[in-house]
């Protein structure tokens, strides 16, 4: 009975997935889902990078913390519209919570969709939301070892962004090893190298994302007409 349960619930997690994904899809949208362990900067990265595209962008937010609207409240003062999301407790947003969120989108009208998901290496890696890309975010602070001991979460991401590089001489953080650990792990990955602070290395970031909105939605435009897939199907439940 326990393993049907199972069964069923990630049989929903699934098609909710699958849902939200022919959603992004019809609607040309680029979807991010932005993980990391609790303070290594998502939300000050989310800050920077809406700065740096809304011009050149229509962009949406949603939310995910275990309580409190504090970030959320921080992204709409951009001007952005943020739809918050509270877990109770849980370590993780899943595809379902996605897609109650919809109806509070205009969907057609946003070109980039980013997650911010619940602070946490582990649980989030396993839940496919419909996302395009899965990124990582890994302040210095938080030591070389995170990389190998969480393997899952960076074997699964396409982006892992080093964060925080500002504080590289005061803690020990050894940035080629992390390279190292991260093309072991996953040699598909890239690695993004910056400080959302004082914006050493945004540029990078930012023009990965202009290239990805560019390649997916073209790749959704394609696959519309084919009426098969996602932006990139090998990210698919990953």
């Amino acid at each position: 009975m326990k393993i049907k349960l199972r069964e069923d619930v990630l049989k929903d997690q699934n098609l909710a997935a699958a849902f939200n994904r022919e959603t992004f899809k019809k609607n040309h949208t680029l979807v991010i889902n932005l993980m990391s362990s609790p303070g290594a900067g998502k939300t000050t990265l989310l800050e920077e990078t809406i700065k740096a595209l809304r011009n050149e962008f229509h962009m949406a937010v949603i939310e995910g913390d275990l309580a409190t609207d504090l970030d959320a409240e921080r992204l709409r003062s951009l001007g952005v519209k943020t739809v918050q999301i509270n877990t109770a407790g849980g370590c993780h947003l899943d595809a379902r919570m996605i897609a109650k969120t919809l109806p509070d989108f205009k969907l057609d009208t946003i070109d980039i969709l980013l997650i911010e998901n619940i602070g946490n290496l582990v649980c989030p890696a396993s839940y496919d939301l419909g996302q395009d890309y899965k990124v990582v975010v890994l302040s210095v602070p938080e030591g070389n070892d995170k990389i190998p001991k969480y393997p899952v979460m960076f074997r699964r991401t396409d982006v892992t962004i080093i964060n925080k590089i500002d504080l590289l001489p005061y803690v020990s953080f050894n940035l080629e090893l992390a390279k190292k650990n991260l093309k072991e792990i996953n040699p598909k990955a890239q690695l993004k190298a910056l400080s959302a602070k004082t914006g050493e290395g945004m540029e990078k970031w930012i023009n990965w994302i202009k290239d990805a909105y560019r390649q997916c939605t073209n790749s959704k435009s394609n696959r519309e007409k084919e009426d098969t897939g996602s932006c990139f199907s090998e990210n698919e439940g990953r």
